[in-house]
């Protein structure tokens, strides 16, 4: 079995299309999505008409949710995505689940398998995204016993082996690389193999350039900068 997962879209259409396509010519039985795929000012009715398409397995991510359902504190990149959509889009979202099983060995789950808001294999510390304790790592595990659990929010590449051998991957960002240090769309490709499951981190650069112009356009110059350089954290934003 070998299976490709993807989170984090942003909105970023061209970084999407980017990794579909590199999937596509890799090759794999089934794609799996773990949700916050439209939460940023470049193209979101093109990544949910292209998402809606595919047809995949997908979980829904915290602003997933936040632009379905809409929140106190609301952000203004939210609100202004939620005034894009369309009701079937925005339908849509709220039919994404909070977790998803696929052949009865992955989970899906976009933060962990609890909260859509928590990041599983990494935290923040003094602003930088810093690996979890061990502790937490395995107590969000707890009461899941599938062979490989897969989490996106934190957009960190990363791949954390559990106490009983299970594996726990984070593949990173497709359309908003947090303070990476480079603009390329991030994905993974996960393979059952007879030695266990083999985890491949995916760095693909794309039109980076495509999108940094429709976030200018739109009047998110920092959001331009992120997506052309990989360095900016979530709080600069």
């Amino acid at each position: 079995m070998k299976l490709a997962i993807l989170s984090d879209v942003h909105g970023n259409r061209h970084a999407l299309d980017a990794v579909l396509e590199d999937i596509a010519l890799v090759g794999v039985d089934a794609t799996l999505a773990l949700g916050d795929f439209l939460s940023g000012p470049f193209d979101p009715v093109g990544v949910v008409d292209r998402l809606m398409g595919l047809g995949i397995p997908m979980v829904r991510g915290n602003h997933d949710r936040y632009i379905a359902e809409g929140r106190d504190d609301d952000w203004h990149i939210d609100a202004w995505v939620r005034g894009e959509l369309g009701p079937a889009h925005l339908d849509w979202l709220r039919s994404l689940p909070l977790n998803a099983v696929h052949e009865g060995l992955v989970l899906l789950a976009h933060g962990t398998p609890r909260d859509d808001a928590i990041g599983w294999l990494d935290g923040m510390e003094g602003g930088n995204a810093v690996l979890q304790r061990r502790e937490h790592v395995e107590r969000e595990a707890a009461g899941f016993p599938y062979e490989v659990l897969v989490c996106g929010h934190t957009h960190v590449p990363r791949t954390v082996k559990l106490a009983d051998g299970r594996i726990v991957v984070n593949p990173g960002s497709v359309g908003l690389p947090f303070d990476s240090g480079s603009p390329d769309a991030h994905y993974a490709i996960i393979e059952k193999r007879r030695s266990g499951w083999s985890v491949a981190l995916h760095s693909i650069p794309y039109d980076w350039q495509g999108a940094a112009k429709l976030a200018l356009d739109r009047g998110y110059p920092r959001w331009a900068e992120v997506v052309g350089s990989g360095w900016l954290k979530p709080r600069e934003l």
